[in-house]
């Protein structure tokens, strides 16, 4: 009774394997960032205290260089403004982002990466460099190729 209340489906359907593929690759590459030494010292601290976690990451991923704003970055990752805003408020304390009044609308706020942000997205950088890499060793280049070329044609890219 118990096996048909707990189909195998359940641990190997695709969402659930790209699910787990996600966090084991934004966990390495949190890991890798934590040892960046570029890194300022109290940025890899919490990194390597798993202060930091994958849904910050959302604005290291989504941030545009020029900045955003609020609403824009929290459409791009797919997250609510509230949630956003919450993490926002969290790197702004940490010193990665800024929040300054937009050009183009005096009532909107635009989200910056500070310098200390932009040396993140610096290590973010190397360290997703690094995590390919890696999983390109553990499969192979040509499956590292089709998943990547399916990934991009199921998920597209943004």
């Amino acid at each position: 009774m118990e096996n048909s209340l707990e189909p195998s489906w359940r641990v190997t359907h695709l969402g659930r394997l790209m699910g787990n593929a996600l966090r084991r690759f934004d966990e390495r590459v949190l890991w890798l960032m934590s040892r960046d030494v570029l890194v300022p010292l109290a940025l890899s601290n919490l990194a390597a205290r798993d202060q930091v976690g994958a849904a910050h990451i959302h604005i290291t991923r989504h941030l545009t260089i020029k900045g955003s704003r609020l609403t824009d970055l929290a459409s791009s990752a797919g997250m609510s403004k509230q949630a956003m805003g919450d993490l926002v408020t969290q790197c702004e304390a940490w010193g990665l982002v800024t929040r300054e009044l937009d050009a183009y609308d005096k009532r909107a706020k635009r989200v910056l990466f500070t310098n200390d942000g932009l040396i993140w997205l610096g290590a973010f950088e190397r360290a997703v460099t690094q995590a390919e890499t890696e999983f390109k060793t553990a499969v192979g280049q040509d499956v590292a190729t089709v998943v990547a070329l399916g990934l991009e044609a199921y998920g597209g890219v943004s």
